[in-house]
Order: C-alpha cells, then structure tokens, then sequence
C-alpha cells in the first residue's frame, strides 16, 4: 500500500526512510504528524513490522491522541491499538506499574499534583525549622525539579553542594522530600522520569526486554526533551538503533524548564550514521507571514539553517501597532475583533491574543467583558485544581492510597467533622515517632491512646468512612458509584452551598462534570480502574481541554499557544524588557535566542493576519514604565510590514504640512521610525526616554503569610498560597473562591485582611 500520496518529495522521504537513526527538522506548519502517523503505517503494511514493537512518544495527551486515531484510520483500530503511543510521562507510569516494587513503591503509588508537592514541602519546612521566608516553597520545588531533570539523586546533590550553604539546605530538603514521597507511596511528575531511568540503569533485565520490545522509536517534539528524556530515548533505542525523532530547534522554547537544545542540536554527534531531513514547505501560514518567521529567528547563532515557505498566497502585511498604554492597547485589540465581527468577516474562535506573561491579561480580559466579546482563557486554574474538584479526587486518592498523607490531611475535616489542627499535628507527631502511616495510626487513634475520647472518635468517623468507601471500588470497580457515593455521604454539595454561597452554582457545575467524566470513562475503558482513573486525571494537561470549535477568543501565553494555529493573531505588549524579557536581556544570549524563537512560534501561530502591538508606557508588577518597541519588530523585513508604508505617508504629511510642494523620496531602512498610532490621552514623551519609575510609589506590605484570609475590590475573598519578594515589592499568590488565582503586588492590591 502505498502510503506516500499526496507528500511533498521530503515527506515522502521521511516516510520511506525506515532503518537506522534519522533527524527530521520539521518547520511549523509543515505536516510533521501527517509524516509520522504515514511512517508508522509504512513500517506495519509494508515493512511488515508488528505494530507491538513500536513506540511513538509526543509531549501531550491531546497529540497522543490525534496520532493514534489518525494512525488508526490508515492501519485500523485493531493494529493501532496495539502499539504505544503516549507521552513521555505516561510511558513511564505504564512501566513503573509492572515494576514498582523494584523502586521499593507499591504497584497503585499516587502521581502528586504542583499543589500537592507544596503542601507536603511546606510540611518538610516545618519540621526541619526552615524558614519559608528564607527558603520559599516554590523557590525551593523549581530547585528539586531542576535536579530531577539532570538525574541528580539526593544523595549526589549533597555531595555537590559541598560548602554552598544555600545548597546544602536545599539538599537537605530535597532528600526528606524524596524520603516523604516514598513513605506516601507517591511520585510527582519528574519522579515518573527520573524512576523509569533508575529502573533501567539497575535492572537490566527490565531494561533489555524494552529494548527488544520496541525495536521502532519515534519522538515528537525532540527539541523539548529534558536530560532524563534525553536519557531514557538514548537507553531505549540503543540495541536497534532504529530511532526517529522529530523537531524543530527554532522552536525550542523551554530552557526555562529544563528543556536542552542542544539535544536536537548534536542529534547527528550522538548518532554518527543518521540521516537528516528538513521539512520547510508550510501548509499553514501566507508566504508574508512565513518572510517574517524566517528574518527574526535567522538572527539567532545557535540554531540549524532552514527557510520556511509555501505555495499559499502572499497575503496580508504584518500590523505593527503602537498604543499610548497597556489600555489602549487593549482597545486596539478588541476594536478589531468587533469590526471584523460587525461585518461579518470572523468568528470569535477565528481570534487569539498571545502574550509574553500572564499578568498581561488582566486588563485584555476586563476589555474583552466590557464588550461582551466572548473568551477562554487558557493557563488559568485547571479544572483539576479547582477546591471542589480538588477535594474529591483527595477522597478518591485515600481510597485508592490510604498512605497519601497529603490527600488525607487536606480532606480529614472537609466537610467540618471537628477535626482540627492539633489532632492532626498529634497523630502526625505519633505515627513519625512510631514510623506508623498516618492513617493507620488515624484509625487507631483511640486504643492506642493517641488522642481524647472525644477527638478519637471524631477522627475514627472519618477513617471509617474511607473503609466504607473502599468496599464500594472492591464491590462494583464502578468509579461514577464511587464518587457519587462520596458526594452523598459526605453531603458535600450542602457543604460547598454553605461555605461557597456566592460561587456554588459554578462549583456545582463542576461537580457534576467531574461525574460526567467518570462517566465518560467508564463507558470508554475496557478494564476501568480506579488507579487508572487517577493516573489520567493527573496526567491530563491544560492544553488537552482546548476546544477548538468553542465560538470564542481564546487567550494565553505564547508558550502555551505552540502546537496552535488561528487565523488572526494579536501579540501584544512586544517591547524591550517584556518580549524579550528583561531578564533575558542581562542574563546571555543563550536566554535571549530562546526569546527569539518565542517570537518565532508567536509569528507562526497566525495562518492569516498578525497584528504585533506596543505601547508607550506600560504598569506592570505595580511599575510604570516608558516602553522602547522591541527588537524582534526591527528584526522584521520592512517589505513584510506596515511600517514603510506608514513612514512614507507620516513624511508626506509633515511635508505638506510645512508648506513644501516637492514630493519626497522615501529610501527604505533596514529599521524603519516606529509610527506613533495614539489614540486620547497621548503622551508627548519621546519613546527614546529611558525607562523609569513612577516616584512616590505606595510601600509594599511585608506582615501577609501563607494562609492568611484576603479580600480584594474586584476578585473578592481569597486565600494567600505563596509569597515572592521580588526586587523591592512583595507578590502574593492569592487563590480566590471564585476559582481564579492571580499573583499581585501588595503596593497596589488594597489588599484586606479578614
């Protein structure tokens, strides 16, 4: 069967190149997945290779998906069914689950949220007498998740820190954490990684039956992968050789979190015989658009040399657009969403507003209500993390893992059943001293004489609850019955009316999506699991949620738009200090090319019409500052813009204006006068007036902790989850009962105490 109609000649390539290690540089928009799920089926149809004995990782759910089904619709459900297609982290929980006891975990560990391995640190803190202030719990969570990514162990992170008293404290965290999570019977999402690495360094029996097993590896998105991905790839493919890994460097955009470029980068170093194959032809963009591209990222050193194009039209110029403030900007911004609506050019869904940090939404989602113009926001609070959803999958968790002592100690005494603080702290000081899981000792409260009458029996109401609850999964392996079950004796939906009254309606809806989705999968699993359920909710992303067909604006970070395309696109706020960041700007030019090829994806996300704004003057974390237009707008080719266009006819008006009847010649310059488009309330500043604070600025407020009760004019109640000193203010991180969390300054907030 022939499965190279319709390819372009190098897609063809990339399909019937099959034996040894082969690099393909696929460019945005130039039909990667099609090659990849048409090599697979090349391998299965025609290269008669057991469709068991592949294995194709990519980087989310929802991609896995798509692969998978396209994959199905060329070979059949039956033949793709049989193969893995997955994430990295799913791959390794499957792994992990038929070998745990190797690691010392029992076979149904819990996978622990971002939240959850905060409150278990914040635990950790406690009881080595660390203090947070010194030690922030999100600083000190980046650090271990930096060290997992390089496979350094605990115990290799204290030899490292030798002297370095900050190390060394870190070290010590790192090591009790660890030590926790192990007593929980728990991994967080690098331990997934980091374990199936451990698990094939020291088993190599396990590790040789995987390489014999999957004798045909492919990887998506090569350019994201972190050193324990790097390794795992490496160690997998090593007996076969029979490696495909697909990316793009231009669009490696998350050193941040631990991606190395330089893993597509030396791909050829590591595998001396590989072929390489650049996918440049795009089905997605207009040639104008694609110019762009190609001029910003071609001023980045550290990358492979490609060149974008297409058979699609030239199409519309870039709209570069400079507004007085972030306000104006934002009014720019909706102004064209709505005339292009009026005339009945677009669909909401037809729009995205891409920008560099997540404040910057605040005053594009005010505009946007203000309008009435219907918007998601992606990259705000996860379905999974909302309070209400988040304690029910706790009770959930207990049932599967009575040893997940996070999960127990957030829903011991929700719904209030009398339980406080104190109990809690005394069973947690007995069960350490006892080396005693802490629901064990919960439920054992009384005869050993832990707590009170009185107390014990309050706790004990509660573990035998979780008993109950237990036999109901062991009776009918039904999660809908569990969890409605759950809801019912617990009467949790009185509670969340009583405790939540201004946002119950929402969270009641919530609630019964939660029981639609174990809906959904029971009726779409064949072997349904409690465990398994669990391990999908935990692994499910942001991204995978986005729906597409949604009739609304969708907003969010540029890094969370890569693997997106819409037909029109608004990048806001692209100035010197925001994009690129102020501290890719002081901190080398390796930080600086990643933000370039941030822009890059930005440029490439627009299949139609960009826009690309800037502004005067910008406040953001509680500062006001003039604003210089960003490099990455210089960078762009003069032809490819407005900007000629708009310099031309600003000099014709200065000419006319001041009486002269020559015409004037326009020369093009590689960097063209940024035209001034003010809308009321102009400033007469130059733009070339250094950046400076506003003086006379409120103080910032240092008396908050974590934990403390808020109230704010616009968002309501909340509560403080973290601290951040940030150069001269202090940002709180507030999650407020309306489901939403923001990061605000304590200069400006008017925050109140309750």
């Amino acid at each position: 069967m022939d499965f190279t109609t319709g390819l372009n000649d190098k897609q063809k390539e990339a399909v019937l190149h099959t034996e040894g290690p082969l690099l393909i540089l696929a460019g945005a928009g130039s039909g990667k997945t099609r090659v990849l799920t048409h090599r697979i089926a090349h391998l299965v149809e025609n290269k008669g290779v057991a469709p068991w004995s592949i294995l194709a990782i990519t980087f989310t759910n929802k991609a896995a998906q798509e692969m998978k089904a396209r994959v199905a619709s060329l070979i059949g459900e039956e033949m793709a069914n049989d193969m893995w297609v997955s994430t990295f982290h799913s791959m390794c929980v499957r792994i992990l689950r038929r070998n745990p006891e190797e690691l010392g975990y029992g076979r149904y560990f819990t996978i622990y949220d971002t939240a959850d391995q905060k409150s278990l640190l914040k635990d950790i803190l406690k009881v080595l007498n660390i203090n947070e202030k010194n030690f922030p719990i999100g600083t000190v969570l980046g650090a271990i998740s930096s060290k997992k990514n390089e496979l350094i162990t605990p115990e290799t992170a204290v030899l490292k820190a030798g002297d370095d008293y900050r190390e060394k404290i870190i070290a010590q965290v790192y090591s009790a954490y660890q030590k926790k999570l192990k007593d929980n019977n728990a991994m967080d999402f690098d331990d997934l990684l980091v374990n199936t690495y451990l698990l094939f360094r020291d088993h190599e029996n396990i590790l040789s039956y995987y390489q014999n097993k999957f004798r045909y590896i492919l990887v998506d998105e090569y350019q994201d992968t972190n050193g324990a991905q790097y390794q795992l790839v490496q160690m997998l493919a090593k007996r076969h050789l029979n490696l495909c890994v697909v990316g793009d460097d231009d669009q490696s955009i998350y050193g941040w979190r631990g991606a190395d470029i330089s893993n597509i980068l030396d791909f050829e170093k590591d595998f001396n015989s590989a072929a390489v194959i650049k996918l440049e032809q795009n089905y997605r963009s207009t040639q104008n658009i694609l110019n762009a591209a190609n001029s910003v990222v071609a001023h980045n050193k550290g990358r492979k040399v490609k060149k974008l194009w297409t058979d699609n039209e030239e199409g519309q110029e870039i709209t570069i657009l400079q507004a007085n403030n972030e306000y104006r900007e934002a009014d720019l911004i909706t102004r064209n969403i709505i005339d292009s609506i009026e005339q009945g050019e677009r669909e909401y869904k037809d729009f995205a507003i891409l920008y560099r940090t997540n404040a910057q939404s605040r005053i594009l989602e005010e505009k946007m209500v203000g309008n009435s113009i219907p918007y998601r926001l992606l990259g705000g609070t996860r379905f999974y993390e909302r309070k209400e959803i988040k304690d029910l999958i706790s009770y959930l968790k207990v049932v599967a893992n009575t040893k997940d002592d996070v999960a127990i100690k957030r829903i011991i005494n929700v719904p209030k059943r009398g339980v406080g603080t104190a109990s809690v702290n005394t069973i947690t000081d007995y069960a350490m001293r006892q080396n005693m899981d802490f629901f064990e000792a919960a439920r054992l409260s009384k005869e050993l004489g832990i707590l009170g009458a009185g107390p014990s029996q309050k706790v004990i109401s509660f573990t035998s609850l979780i008993e109950e609850l237990k036999e109901i999964v062991q009776t009918s392996n039904n999660i809908q019955t569990l969890l409605q079950a759950v809801i019912e004796k617990i009467d949790y939906l009185t509670y969340i009316r009583q405790t939540e009254a201004e946002t119950a309606e929402d969270r009641i809806q919530n609630i019964e999506e939660l029981i639609s989705k174990t809906m959904h999968y029971m009726s779409e699993t064949d072997e349904p699991s409690l465990e398994a359920f669990l391990e999908e909710v935990a692994l499910v992303a942001d991204i995978d949620n986005y729906d597409e067909e949604s009739n609304s604006v969708v907003l969010m970070t540029l890094h969370s738009a890569k693997g997106l395309e819409f037909p029109v696109v608004f990048i806001p706020g692209v100035e010197e200090g925001l994009f690129p960041s102020y501290m890719s700007m002081t901190e080398g030019e390796d930080k600086l090319e990643e933000e370039r090829r941030l822009c890059y994806v930005g440029i490439t996300r627009a299949r139609e019409k960009l826009y690309m704004l800037y502004a005067e003057q910008r406040t953001l974390f509680g500062q006001t500052k003039y604003s210089l237009p960003s490099r990455f707008i210089k960078e762009l080719p003069n032809e490819t813009t407005n900007l000629a266009k708009l310099n031309q006819q600003k000099k014709s008006f200065m000419a006319n204006a001041m009486g002269e009847k020559k015409t004037f010649e326009v020369k093009t310059s590689p960097k063209p006068e940024m035209p001034v488009l003010r809308g009321q309330g102009s400033m007469s500043s130059s733009l070339n007036t250094a950046s400076k604070k506003i003086e006379n600025l409120p103080k910032p407020i240092f008396d908050f902790t974590e934990g403390d009760a808020v109230s704010h004019k616009m968002f309501g109640q909340g509560t403080i989850t973290e601290i951040n000193k940030i150069k001269d203010d202090v940002f709180v991180t507030i999650q407020f009962k309306s489901g939403e969390t923001r990061q605000l300054s304590t200069r400006f907030a008017k925050l109140q105490k309750l």
